[in-house]
């Protein structure tokens, strides 16, 4: 029986191997442990038998908009519907914190778009909150606004849009 849940200081390294694993074959960018550490409130996690088997984040990025990150399910249980339960919970949580958009970037896109999101192009912000968000240290914000800071980090993933 898998039990999704928030993450605790506990699955942290369970989240860094999952997403080490993804990340080792481009799928997704590495985290540092002590980033998962300061971030591990945005987390869910999927449990079985006590084991952390699958995480996902959500970031928020803005006072409507938030992203989805680092969804990563164990290869061994892949397509038994871990990741739809994880997501779902984030969207659940961005419901709850008054949010009207998430975003993702993903390779993933059939598995997001089975979740209302959709393929957009250039960065869905205002001029003005686009300006704000420049200040922001956060890479992942940096790869959200397309800067050329980090084209040597972009995986060539696709921007998702949901609407909630």
């Amino acid at each position: 029986m898998i039990e999704v849940r928030p993450a605790r200081t506990s699955d942290i390294k369970s989240i860094h191997k999952l997403i080490a694993d993804f990340a080792s074959g481009g799928r997704m960018l590495q985290k540092e442990t002590v980033t998962l550490y300061e971030s591990v409130q945005e987390f869910m996690v999927a449990v079985e038998d006590g084991q952390v088997v699958g995480c996902g984040a959500l970031h928020v990025l803005w006072e409507d908009l938030a992203e989805v990150r680092s969804v990563a399910i164990t290869e061994t249980l892949r397509g038994n519907g871990i990741g739809n339960q994880i997501l779902e919970r984030i969207i659940d949580r961005a419901h709850e914190l008054g949010l009207s958009r998430i975003f993702c970037l993903t390779f993933e896109t059939k598995f997001f778009g089975r979740h209302g999101f959709e393929e957009i192009q250039g960065t869905p912000v205002e001029p003005e909150v686009y300006a704000q968000l420049l200040k922001s240290y956060d890479s992942g914000v940096a790869e959200f606004l397309d800067l050329e800071s980090v084209k040597p980090n972009t995986l060539g993933n696709t921007r998702m849009l949901k609407i909630l």
